[in-house]
């Protein structure tokens, strides 16, 4: 008999982490979900339970809400365009490994699923976003938890009819199957993503670095 998944999901009012929580609600093997935002989504789902939080470096007045969960699907994250390389560091690194550090004194049997991007760069090397983010999974990675993977999608298309998928995808999904077509591994759907990140923490898996292929493949194991 499986165990039912508990997960905790951030960035939520992101389109990532919209879909990610859209497919959790409707698995059967998904039990509870619980979200953290700053601000609330007004959506209510018998599994669905929200959070508001303002402040993601500091989680001492919510810690004792965040205990009973064996999954976080971590989705929050900001574009590195626009923004100096500082405050970007602080909102990836140093945000994401904080929140990760508290999971995993209070959940040491969970498995966290980081959402990080085509062209990381595990090396750390340089000092751009690729270097940021390699760094962040490779410390997440040294965290007491269950198991660690680093999701790595290039595109990816948004699941219809929800409220936070960005405009431009409006204009550039008929790219989609001929990407798909000509280079299969950059591009993914969000119900594969968030199915592939599902099944993971079921079934675990051999590698922590999951490319775009390894998503699909893994969305495909249910």
């Amino acid at each position: 008999m499986k165990t039912k998944i508990r997960a905790i999901i951030t960035g939520a009012t992101g389109m990532v982490g919209e879909g990610v929580m859209h497919e959790c609600l409707l698995h059967p093997d998904v039990e509870a979900v619980l979200v953290i935002n700053r601000k609330s989504m007004n959506i209510t789902h018998p599994k669905l339970k929200e959070l508001i939080h303002s402040n993601f470096f500091d989680l001492s007045v919510i810690e004792n809400e965040l205990s009973g969960y064996n999954a976080c699907y971590f989705c929050l994250g900001v574009s590195s365009v626009g923004i100096k390389a500082g405050e970007f560091f602080r909102l990836t690194y140093t945000l994401t490994m904080h929140v990760a550090e508290t999971l995993s004194k209070l959940n040491p049997g969970m498995t966290f699923c980081y959402i990080s991007g085509a062209g990381t760069d595990s090396n750390e090397k340089g000092k751009g976003w690729a270097a940021v983010k390699g760094k962040t999974e490779n410390d997440l990675m040294k965290l007491p938890f269950k198991q660690v993977f680093a999701f790595r999608p290039g595109f990816i298309k948004p699941i219809k009819d929800l409220l936070n998928t960005h405009n431009f995808y409006k204009y550039i999904n008929w790219l989609f199957p001929i990407g798909r077509a000509l280079y299969p591994g950059g591009f993914v759907t969000l119900q594969e993503l968030s199915h592939a990140m599902i099944n993971i923490t079921e079934a675990g898996y051999g590698k922590q670095v999951i490319e775009g292929k390894g998503i699909i493949l893994l969305a495909k194991n249910q």
